[in-house]
């Protein structure tokens, strides 16, 4: 039949359907040979996208564990490709190819949008993102170099962890005595938000010290946890005021409170690694407001990973009574006294001293973190001598598929197994301890973008841990067993991902510890 005898409904139809099949077919054509495979979607070049904002991480996690089989492969977008790696030895080949494939050129987009940079403070922090030998350093690589010289090991390291545990002891303390005044002496708690308040109010003292924001307005806490449960929402960035009004509010809130604090030079009395930040900001031509936003972004990372880490870790440990006495027992152990007879918990002893304590925190990292490595292609790359990478196109290291992967952690990797974590002849596991690649544990992430307060981090959860432990127990509101929730996984993984319904427990004091005999924090080998 030809065209010309086709009604224009039929005409319309036939159009719309050319249109699609063209779109199709150029959106699953290889831009080179080499190129890794090409997941097509439904809907040409958005599809993906599309499944990305309604699904969250849990989009892109079902289409690499659909495709186990295929190291990468390749996501059409418009204008570009996204490149997924579900492969640990290639993640590391990413790792390795810093200079090809980095992650600070999409440092300064994401921050403005989040933290709501102006123009000028954006194309500072644009500025020799990645400098060669001899080249001027712009902003983020003298922040960056900082930052990872700060919180590495050594004597600042010790000095940063003693004063979180300490303040982290001192909310602890002060909530039992509140406690153990109650009828009863037990409160029913929300555990996520019992935890947030501690690490939140704590984060923020041995920070930015005794001045800080949160101290002075409570209503700032709130008003955080409304800055983070929106970030996706100001990542997008078409009117936030509008779209996503509690996440700007309660951001505008903190850069208020925090340009505040900056201007009265209340800086000068928080932490060395703070004072460092700011001096580096003006010294670079940041505004003083821009500088609070940044700050800003320095308090998210303090306080978001390590309270949803502590919250699983806590859950866990309770959820299940041997786990609990056999942790338990271990921290006692690791309790020492010193001269004069007063107990002392030595923070950096935990980590050696408690393997089954070590095994549950790893376990709830790989279990609850989903995050994904990115990188930008900043030049024409073959990876690992195989694999076709195009210009301007996005790398990204799925960490939840990896995390997920059957072949690396076990038939059982949808379940809770802190055995995977401990060695031959624990007791806790009838398989031995699996040999996996050393990118597949992708908590911190890996190569130039290695989480650079891992160590910090590890010292300041497990010594709230321990103290919980020690002081504390935890029961069902019925006195039966606690239920662990699945995680929300709808969401993007930009940290650990939080519980999908909320979990209520009976916190009663323990009676077999004596808080009366005090317990003094230390590190190392004081």
């Amino acid at each position: 039949m030809a065209l010309d005898v086709l009604s224009p409904p039929t005409l319309v139809v036939v159009g719309i359907i050319t249109v699609y099949l063209g779109l199709y077919w150029t959106s699953s054509r290889k831009l080179d040979t080499r190129e890794p495979p090409i997941i097509t979607s439904g809907i040409p070049y958005v599809g993906h996208l599309l499944g990305m904002a309604l699904y969250g991480g849990r989009y892109v996690k079902s289409i690499g564990l659909r495709n186990r089989q295929t190291p990468v492969f390749t996501l059409p977008v418009p204008n570009s490709r996204i490149y997924i790696v579900v492969d640990p030895s290639l993640a590391a080949a990413v790792q390795r190819a810093s200079k090809a494939l980095s992650f600070t050129p999409i440092i300064p987009e994401v921050t403005e949008r989040i933290l709501g940079l102006d123009a000028a403070t954006k194309s500072i922090a644009s500025k020799n993102l990645d400098p060669g030998p001899g080249d001027e350093r712009g902003f983020l690589a003298d922040i960056q170099e900082m930052v990872y010289s700060k919180l590495g090991p050594g004597s600042y390291l010790s000095e940063l962890t003693r004063d979180a545990a300490q303040e982290l002891k001192n909310e602890v303390d002060g909530y039992r005595t509140t406690l153990e005044a109650r009828p009863g002496s037990k409160e029913l708690i929300d555990l996520l938000e019992w935890v947030r308040h501690f690490v939140t109010v704590s984060t923020a003292k041995y920070l930015y010290g005794p001045q800080n924001p949160l101290s002075k307005h409570a209503e700032l806490e709130e008003a955080f946890w409304d800055f983070d449960h929106g970030l996706g929402a100001l990542m997008i960035n078409i009117m936030p005021s509008i779209t996503a009004r509690k996440a700007y509010q309660g951001r505008e809130k903190l850069v208020q409170a925090l340009a505040d604090y900056l201007e009265a030079s209340a800086y000068r009395t928080g932490s060395q690694i703070i004072q460092e930040r700011v001096s580096l900001a003006l010294k670079h031509g940041w505004a003083l407001r821009e500088v609070a936003r940044s700050e800003l972004s320095f308090l998210f990372a303090g306080i978001v990973n390590a309270t949803t880490s502590t919250f699983w870790i806590i859950l866990q440990i309770f959820a299940d009574p041997n786990i609990l006495s056999r942790v338990r027992d271990e921290i006692v152990s690791s309790v020492g006294e010193d001269g004069e007879g007063a107990r002392v918990l030595n923070v950096e002893m935990l980590k050696d001293q408690c393997p089954v304590l070590m095994a549950v925190y790893r376990e709830c990292l790989r279990l609850n973190s989903d995050n994904n490595s990115i990188r930008i292609v900043k030049e024409p790359t073959i990876l690992a001598d195989r694999y076709y990478l195009a210009k301007d196109s996005v790398v990204q290291i799925a960490g939840g598929v990896i995390h997920a992967d059957q072949s690396i952690w076990g038939s059982n990797v949808d379940e809770f197994d802190h055995g995977r974590f401990l060695g031959q002849g624990t007791g806790l596991t009838k398989e031995k301890e699996k040999q996996y690649h050393p990118a597949a544990f992708r908590a911190f992430g890996g190569g130039k973008t290695l989480c650079p307060g891992r160590h910090f981090a590890t010292y300041e959860i497990l010594s709230f841990v321990a103290l919980i432990v020690l002081q504390f127990d935890m029961e069902s509101p019925d006195g039966g067993k606690i239920k662990v929730p699945k995680k929300n996984d709808a969401v993007l993984p930009v940290h650990i991902l939080e519980p999908r319904e909320a979990v209520k427990l009976v916190v009663r004091p323990r009676r077999e510890w004596d808080a009366g005999k005090g317990l003094r924090i230390s590190l190392g080998k004081e």
